[in-house]
């Protein structure tokens, strides 16, 4: 409603009905009584609702034909009957005229392709003023409209007793006279069907012949359409292309008027002698018009949005350098109502020139669950809510990272804490990182003279940077923010800060000080799209730089990749994970420290110090005694568990388990070996014994692994 905007519309509704594009005349429209409005097909929620069919007898003598209808108070205003042209059970009548009951109206039978034999009787009532098929009907076969109800869809017109009843009234009415003339055929049978709603009341939507506003839209569409076969316009993904094209094909001219008091005025005015002129930006009214009391479709104001909000109709700097706009993200559910129009105004205003270059339509959000979310489930979610307990970069993580392109996604508020967790794990790297030293200024050392934990974090970031970028570039958000939190939370925070606190701890970091300034200057960056709040928090704190939504978007590296690094590495890795294995198999408690000896390749050599330090291990001294070992390949970690292990209370604990586990393998294996349970059993039930029987198999060779492993009492 800004001044600038009102004079974008104002302009373009003047150019399309200059261009004979807009015109007024009588078609069926979404009609809501209550409101007293003319509503667009958006605003309009269909339900599935139980209705009943009533077969009703029409005419008399040689002529009769019987109609099924769920909304019989409807046939007062019938004008015609019709049926298939290619029906042999109605051949013999089309043309014919019959009686139509309660009205005393004879009206034609006409046969039109559109009636459906199957559905029904195969006949049906023409009733042009309130639904819209009927309308389409009647044009073609210059069929009688006759209005039958008033704005409060209450029954006005048909000359009957019935005017001056409610709808809903007059239907139940309606039936009881048929009933009582014997011209009800077949009972009230139920019958399921979508009824509209209006969004805003709840009101049964009615459809009604009425004096409104169009946009003649069959030039328009064609050129929205065009523009994305042809290229010039993208669709992502890919597979929704389809249903663009399915409106934009088959669309038809849009109502833009509403009867609310609240919106942009038609900018239409009357004479005193029927005159009609628009009035257009600047101009005033001659003396004696008065203005359409109507007000314009939302969605006629907001399809002007990619130029109307840089200056248009103004030749504005900004619409020079900023239209047509790179990308638009949306919901698929409005593809129809705001992209295809906005796309259908941008070419008609802008001489044919695209308002953007690529559309990406995400998903609804849904519960947990993947049910839609509403007020009776129970099962709605307020992002407020969410916002003040767990922070915007939260929930606004949570749903990038389940936005996959034109999917709609779940949303519990479980993730949403996740995210929270998350974030939060992010802030304590970013604290350790700065009470440690860590440095952001000055080159990094020569990648060859790093050691082998610190190339492999560099070559694992600049993975990261790589893959997110060209996720990122392909509207792939979902799989972008999974890539940066598996290499944040696993990579920097699991592994490479754990595997480098020895190393900080004794103050030999000082490459790696520079290696985790620099990989947490990167990260905030990357994450920066997706956590915009924290990441500024923390970057502005770690660099002393201006802003980080102004500094530059991470680089590849290559020269940062490193095979031989990353092989090390990962025998690191697999080192911890079997020692950690070990340890909670045995029960031993994390902060107890356990003397141990590595026997592993001499390349190696330099971060056993940093594995012991991770592992809670002491180095082996004279009076080592190896009681266990863990064996990956062809290193060995020998363990000296002396008082580390009850070792009478574990081995009688495994016992205990080893016996179960036999137990539960024989069982399986009577059961799988009986022909009589095999052949009676079903298909789910055997495959699951048959999966618990592995896992049985696994569980007997881990706990006697365990047993073996035990020291001597």
């Amino acid at each position: 409603m800004d001044e600038n905007l009102s004079q974008a519309v104002l302009t373009i509704f003047k150019k399309l009905y200059d261009a004979e594009l807009i015109y007024r005349a009588e078609r069926i429209i979404n009609w809501c009584p209550r409101c007293h409005t003319a509503l667009s097909d958006i605003e309009v929620e269909h339900r599935d609702i139980d209705g009943e069919f009533v077969t009703i007898l029409y005419g008399e003598g040689d002529v009769q034909i019987s109609v099924a209808t769920t909304r019989p108070e409807t046939m007062l205003g019938d004008g015609a009957v019709a049926v298939n042209p290619n029906d042999p059970r109605y051949k013999e009548m089309i043309g014919k005229e019959v009686l139509l009951p309660l009205a005393n109206r004879m009206i034609p039978i006409i046969a039109d392709e559109l009636v459906d034999p199957e559905f029904g009787t195969g006949a049906v009532k023409v009733t042009a003023a309130h639904d819209p098929n009927d309308f389409e009907m009647a044009r073609r076969h210059n069929v009688v409209i006759v209005k039958i109800m008033n704005e409060d869809a209450v029954m006005d017109g048909s000359g009957t007793e019935f005017d001056g009843m409610d709808r809903f009234v007059a239907r139940k009415a309606v039936v009881e006279k048929l009933r009582s003339m014997g011209r009800v055929l077949a009972e009230k049978r139920p019958y399921s069907h979508s009824v509209g709603h209006c969004s805003r009341c709840e009101t049964i939507v009615e459809p009604r012949l009425s004096l409104q506003w169009f946009v003649k839209v069959e030039s328009l569409a064609k050129a929205a359409g065009d523009a994305v076969r042809d290229g010039r316009v993208t669709i992502e993904p890919p597979e929704l292309a389809p249903r663009y094209f399915d409106w934009v094909d088959n669309m038809h001219d849009w109502c833009i008027s509403r009867q609310l008091w609240w919106g942009h005025r038609i900018p239409v005015w009357y004479g005193p002698n029927d005159e009609v002129i628009v009035v257009g930006p600047g101009e005033v009214a001659p003396d004696g018009y008065t203005q359409d009391p109507d007000v314009l479709d939302t969605w006629f104001s907001s399809a002007l949005w990619p130029f109307s909000t840089l200056g248009w109709p103004e030749q504005t700097a900004d619409l020079k350098k900023f239209y047509p706009t790179s990308v638009l993200i949306t919901g698929y559910d409005i593809l129809f109502f705001w992209v295809a129009r906005m796309m259908i105004f941008g070419l008609f205003a802008m001489d044919g020139e695209i308002p953007f270059n690529t559309i990406v339509l995400h998903g609804l959000v849904r519960d947990k669950f993947g049910k839609k979310m509403s007020k009776s489930r129970g099962n709605t979610i307020d992002p407020l809510e969410f916002m003040d307990k767990y922070g915007a970069d939260a929930l606004r993580f949570t749903l990038a990272r389940g936005a996959n392109p034109g999917s709609d996604q779940a949303l519990a508020e479980e993730w949403v804490a996740g995210s929270r967790n998350f974030a939060t794990k992010l802030w304590n790297a970013t604290r350790f990182a700065m009470m440690n030293g860590a440095t952001v200024t000055g080159d990094l050392p020569a990648f060859d003279s790093l050691n082998a934990i610190d190339r492999w974090i560099l070559s694992r970031l600049n993975e990261t940077v790589v893959e997110v970028d060209a996720l990122f570039e392909k509207y792939e958000f979902s799989r972008a923010c999974e890539t940066i939190y598996h290499f944040a939370w696993d990579d920097l925070c699991d592994w490479y800060l754990e595997l480098s606190k020895e190393a900080f701890a004794s103050g030999d970091a000082t490459s790696s000080k520079r290696v985790l300034g620099f990989v947490l200057d990167q990260l905030l960056r990357l994450m920066h799209p997706v956590m915009p709040f924290i990441t500024e928090e923390l970057w502005t704190a770690l660099t002393g730089g201006e802003s980080l939504v102004i500094s530059d978007w991470p680089k590849d590296h290559p020269e940062h990749k490193d095979a031989k690094g990353a092989k090390l590495v990962g025998q690191v890795q697999e080192i911890i994970t079997e020692v950690r294995r070990f340890r909670s198999d045995q029960g031993i408690k994390t902060s107890l420290k356990i003397p141990a000896r590595f026997i592993a390749p001499a390349e190696l050599a330099p971060y056993e110090s940093a594995m012991k330090f991770v592992l809670r291990l002491e180095p082996a001294l004279d009076d080592f005694k190896p009681s266990a070992n863990v064996e990956i390949g062809s290193i060995k970690v020998e363990l000296d568990l002396t008082g580390s292990v009850d070792v009478v209370a574990e081995r009688a604990r495994l016992s205990k388990d080893l016996a179960t586990a036999i137990k539960d393998r024989e069982t399986a294996n009577v059961k799988l070996n009986n022909e009589n349970f095999m052949a009676k059993a079903p298909e789910n039930v055997v495959v699951e014994i048959r999966e618990r029987l592995v896992k049985t198999d696994v569980d007997i060779e881990r706990i006697q692994s365990q047993i073996a492993q035990l020291p001597s009492a």
